[in-house]
């Protein structure tokens, strides 16, 4: 993968792919009890510390929500970042802290919403970029988002976010939506389905997802 040495160029010369996500698609979305399910986090990033990898910034400043196209992904995507498999061979553990005031919530679409894929090595060229962008690990997100934020500059309005496969659940999908971008409303959120994980309940449920990828909740 290459490294980030290089800065966006002035014009988008390639012809970005576009997938629409239909109306009445689910997503699965892991987040703080703090934010209602459909709520975009409307705080930006720093612009070099912090942040996800194509989160809003004070550069660009738009409303994100992460998401997976099943529960598996958004787990993975949320909780497994950087941890690290047991030499020993035992299951990886994941601290408590990390679930502590989050929940899981199931969010379907009320409209269609065109998104621009980063799934193929042919997606990621047309924004002249490759496999890096979408799996690169947290200490170079600062470049991610600039990407992110030139992609948007170049494809606007139709972008209403981006696809791609998710880096730790690679069969599987991650959408970023923007906030500023789709209709009112396009997602309604059914709370009665939500996963609490600060209840027993729920963590025996998220101990069920995370037990195929050798992970378990820390005592």
């Amino acid at each position: 993968m290459t490294v980030p040495n290089y800065r966006p160029p002035e014009a988008l010369t390639g012809t970005p792919g576009k997938v629409t996500l239909a109306r009445g698609t689910l997503l699965y979305r892991v987040h703080g009890s703090h934010r209602a399910a459909a709520e975009f986090n409307p705080r930006p990033a720093h612009c070099l510390y912090g942040g996800g990898r194509f989160d809003g910034t004070s550069c660009d400043p738009y409303g994100y929500l992460y998401a997976g196209l099943s529960a598996a992904a958004a787990v993975c995507e949320t909780l497994l970042r950087s941890l690290p498999f047991d030499p020993s061979g035992g299951p990886r553990l994941l601290p408590r802290r990390a679930v502590q005031g989050r929940r899981l919530s199931m969010l379907r679409l009320t409209a269609d919403l065109c998104v621009l894929p980063l799934m193929t090595a042919q997606d990621l060229a047309a924004v002249h970029q490759d496999s890096w962008l979408v799996h690169t690990e947290a200490h170079e997100y600062p470049y991610t988002r600039d990407w992110a934020h030139w992609i948007r500059r170049h494809t606007e309005p139709w972008a209403q976010g981006l696809v791609w496969s998710s880096k730790r659940e690679p069969g599987d999908r991650t959408v970023l939506l923007f906030g500023d971008r789709g209709p009112a409303g396009a997602l309604r959120a059914d709370e009665s389905d939500a996963v609490d994980f600060d209840t027993a309940q729920g963590r025996e449920w998220l101990d069920s997802v995370l037990q195929p990828y050798y992970v378990r909740l820390a005592p």
